[in-house]
């Protein structure tokens, strides 16, 4: 996270949706994993951008590229602008080992993805 990206948190629960970054006489959606949601738009148009993704995306299933080149499937565990852990799929198995991952925020569409 770059020291000028401004906050944007959801207006019923205070949920950080995202930033705000100064770009320009707009500004630029920024979403919880680093990735930019618009090029430069105004104020209103990027908080609408924010809101609408929501936090619904980071629940769905992504692959990760291993040191080997090889995918695995695994969802995000946690998000913060210091560093993201993803873990390995494991479906709810309740006694499955749990294998974690850090990714670097931003994200990389070269070592995590949404899967397709």
């Amino acid at each position: 996270m770059r020291d000028d990206w401004i906050e944007h948190r959801r207006s019923d629960d205070g949920e950080l949706l995202g930033w705000m970054q100064p770009v320009g006489d707009g500004f630029v959606a920024i979403d919880l994993l680093g990735a930019r949601r618009t090029d430069e738009v105004d104020w209103l148009t990027a908080e609408e951008t924010l809101d609408a993704r929501g936090l619904a995306y980071l629940a769905d299933p992504y692959e990760l590229r291993l040191d080997d080149g090889s995918w695995l499937r695994v969802r995000i565990a946690e998000v913060s602008p210091t560093g993201i852990r993803v873990k390995k799929d494991d479906w709810g198995a309740v006694g499955a080992p749990q294998l974690f991952y850090a990714v670097d925020f931003p994200v990389d569409p070269g070592t995590l993805r949404p899967l397709t």
